[in-house]
């Protein structure tokens, strides 16, 4: 086997794919002198509603994911005073989008299998003052999304779909970001789908909420030099557009591929002591953004173990990731909300024990052969 490094992910390897049919596009585009709006951001937003189903859905482009929260949440009406739900185990703009518009974040543990929230716990957290809950599609799996709008439509919520590592996963069939209200894309270049920079895209079936979402996100204009709200500066770049409009038509291979590096290392790492391996939920599917198995210690909260495993990778040349060792509602900015550790257990256990491996449509079996082999042998030689 070869020695050479083993990256968490490799963009150049796509590049060199796609690089005879980008660039010229690309050439083309900036040629044209139209850098901002246009033809090729309008052709980027009808095939992305394509790929998720056509029909009555929407989307509007945006400049980040995280700005795709924050526009949901504005045009759904979210103010101060506000609380809306979300999981205690995700990336950082999953609550911060709440806290942009003035909400209070209120957070709900996860089912530690799945990385996703829980939704037996979901109900107990809704008050007079919950307006919405934001789902989370955490690392590429399809959350409980038949549960989750069950309890919303009993207690008259609106959901937002925070699909940013999940893109073209399903629950029961049907696309995530197409159940809820609103759905909320990242087009970050590490994504199953990325950009060459930032970028971002809300869906909704929803005409209102979809024509409040382009005014917001043009500095509330309606019509130009006409503004009826206070909104962001968050068009997608059209030079983004052209890079996403490219690499499109190739995601679902992509994500079969990630789909099949999963199966391999689900056969390659099954039965090594002290290893978790990762779950999917019946009624969904993966897309994979990542692989993150667990690693637990002598308590639920020990990560030694889960970081002697990632220091030994790192040695033999291999890299891993921890997404995410501190679960949002431990984070300082969150103090002022009153949780304490052992308040959300599972996320806590979580953020103590995951490891996420590389995964990406080029890895390799050899690659993947040789970061089974590394873990057998470094979990079987602990003190």
């Amino acid at each position: 086997m070869t020695d050479e490094p083993i990256p968490l992910l490799d963009l150049t390897l796509q590049y060199r794919a796609l690089a005879r049919t980008l660039l010229p596009q690309v050439e083309a585009l900036l040629a044209s002198g139209r850098y901002i709006g246009g033809e090729a951001v309008r052709q980027f937003e009808e095939l992305f509603s394509q790929f998720l189903g056509g029909g009555d859905l929407e989307t509007v482009s945006c400049n980040s994911g995280t700005d795709a929260l924050v526009l949901a949440l504005r045009a759904l009406g979210i103010q101060p005073g506000d609380e809306v739900i979300t999981t205690a185990f995700s990336f950082f703009a999953s609550a911060e989008a709440i806290d942009l518009v003035g909400a209070r974040p209120v957070f709900v543990d996860v089912d530690p299998c799945t990385f996703n929230l829980d939704p037996q716990l979901l109900e107990r957290s809704i008050s007079p003052r919950t307006k919405a809950i934001i789902s989370v599609h955490l690392f590429g799996q399809a959350a409980n999304m038949t549960q989750i709008l069950a309890i919303a439509q009993r207690h008259g919520l609106a959901v937002v779909e925070d699909c940013a590592q999940a893109i073209g996963a399903c629950w029961g069939g049907k696309p995530v970001g197409t159940w809820g209200d609103i759905g909320c894309f990242s087009f970050f270049p590490t994504k199953n789908l990325g950009a060459a920079g930032d970028g971002g895209a809300v869906v909704t079936r929803d005409p209102q909420l979809a024509r409040k979402v382009r005014i917001l996100k043009d500095h509330g204009q309606v019509g130009q030099y006409h503004h009826e709200y206070i909104g962001l500066n968050s068009r997608l770049d059209a030079l983004q557009a052209v890079i996403l409009s490219v690499k499109l038509p190739y995601l679902r291979e992509w994500n079969w591929r990630r789909q099949a590096i999963a199966e391999g290392y689900h056969r390659l790492l099954q039965g090594i002591p002290g290893l978790i391996l990762p779950q999917v939920a019946k009624g969904g599917n993966s897309v994979w953004h990542q692989y993150t198995v667990r690693v637990p210690g002598s308590h639920p909260t020990d990560s030694r173990r889960r970081d002697r495993l990632q220091r030994q990778l790192q040695k033999r040349g291999i890299a891993s990731r921890v997404y995410y060792p501190t679960p949002l509602h431990l984070q300082p900015v969150y103090r002022k909300l009153g949780y304490k550790p052992g308040d959300l257990p599972n996320a806590e256990l979580c953020a103590a024990q995951v490891l996420s491996l590389p995964c990406f449509p080029e890895l390799t079996l050899q690659q993947q052969e040789r970061v089974a082999l590394a873990i057998a042998e470094i979990l079987a030689e602990e003190p």
